[in-house]
């Protein structure tokens, strides 16, 4: 089967790999479709992804949709055919942040795609993977795996939302409208945000955050200042961006980082959050909001304006290009197998 593996910065490559076999507590899902993430992005032109740095090849991917083709003789509830997403992450069950229900910060978790543990755990951008039966999350009827498979970053973007506390009518400030930041403009219009700015440097990153819901778009790299909002999200990660966010947030008010900033010290001005008495808080992955995402979904959250470019599997080094250069006008990049 196909499958797109990564070698080493710069080293990108679409391999044949064994078809996989279907454990007794697995399924085997037929990927149908495939968003390419930062951190996918991230493995290809750095070798790393965060702290995360690459030892040897990976499969990458974790953001999919597909089709089950096989199940496993002890897998109760699932069937051939069905239309399913998966939850990437694999927590131990055992340490104290799993014991709390806070298993996206399991220090142990293993996640799809990702060269955190060595030996690396790979993902699932090929024709076909083995899935254990509790990663599995039924895709709703009338989803298409088309959509589906944006399920992963919508409930990075429900939990960064939920993060915030009560948003019920606020108003927010979405920084950053790349991929993350115009689902978190989605999540925070279905948690109630009274009003939501976008900002962002580049015109049509702008325009699919109003088609995601934002009620406004500033073109900050244009000079508009920010407005002052009752909760701040910064979805953009440049470090330099932060002390304009911060002085957007009210007195009393909450600033959750989305982004993830460089690794190593930056340079901020943090002196209003004491002033201004601001929460500054973090936000990692999710739980189980995945869940919620493919509600959403089916409640009929359009996230096709967000989908700008699909290509096939043996595009796939094109995709990637696409992916990580914004000037063409990308957001999600789907790859279809």
């Amino acid at each position: 089967m196909k499958a797109v593996v990564v070698h080493g910065r710069n080293d990108l490559r679409l391999d044949e790999l064994p078809e996989p076999a279907c454990g007794p507590d697995s399924v085997v899902v037929q990927i149908e479709f495939g968003g390419i993430c930062g951190s996918d992005l991230h493995y290809v032109s750095h070798g790393a992804s965060g702290l995360s740095e690459l030892h040897h090849p990976m499969v990458l991917g974790h953001e999919v949709a597909g089709r089950i083709s096989a199940v496993g003789g002890q897998v109760l509830g699932l069937q051939v055919g069905q239309a399913v997403t998966i939850h990437p992450a694999t927590p131990c069950g055992n340490c104290e942040a799993c014991r709390a229900g806070r298993t996206n910060l399991c220090p142990e978790v293993t996640y799809f795609g990702s060269a955190a543990h060595d030996p690396h755990t790979d993902g699932a951008f090929a024709s076909a993977k083995e899935v254990p039966a509790s990663q599995i999350r039924v895709v709703p009827d009338g989803v298409s795996t088309r959509r589906a498979a944006v399920a992963e970053p919508l409930a990075v973007a429900i939990h960064a939302v939920a993060r915030a506390g009560d948003i019920r009518g606020k108003s927010v400030l979405v920084n950053g409208c790349g991929p993350i930041g115009a689902l978190v403009v989605a999540a925070a219009r279905k948690a109630g945000a009274s009003y939501i700015y976008a900002s962002d440097v580049a015109e049509n990153s702008l325009l699919i955050a109003k088609a995601m819901g934002a009620d406004e778009a500033i073109n900050v790299g244009q000079g508009a200042p920010l407005p002052e909002v009752d909760v701040a999200f910064e979805a953009s990660g440049v470090a330099a961006a932060l002390g304009s966010v911060i002085l957007a947030v009210r007195r009393g008010g909450v600033l959750v980082q989305v982004g993830n900033l460089p690794a190593g010290p930056v340079s901020v001005p943090l002196g209003a959050l004491v002033f201004r008495e601001i929460d500054y808080r973090g936000t990692f992955r999710f739980v189980d909001e995945i869940a919620t995402a493919l509600e959403y979904l089916a409640d009929g959250l359009d996230v096709e304006p967000l989908l700008t470019h699909t290509f096939s599997i043996d595009d796939a080094a094109e995709a990637f290009r696409i992916a990580g250069d914004r000037s063409t006008g990308s957001s999600k990049v789907l790859l279809a197998f």
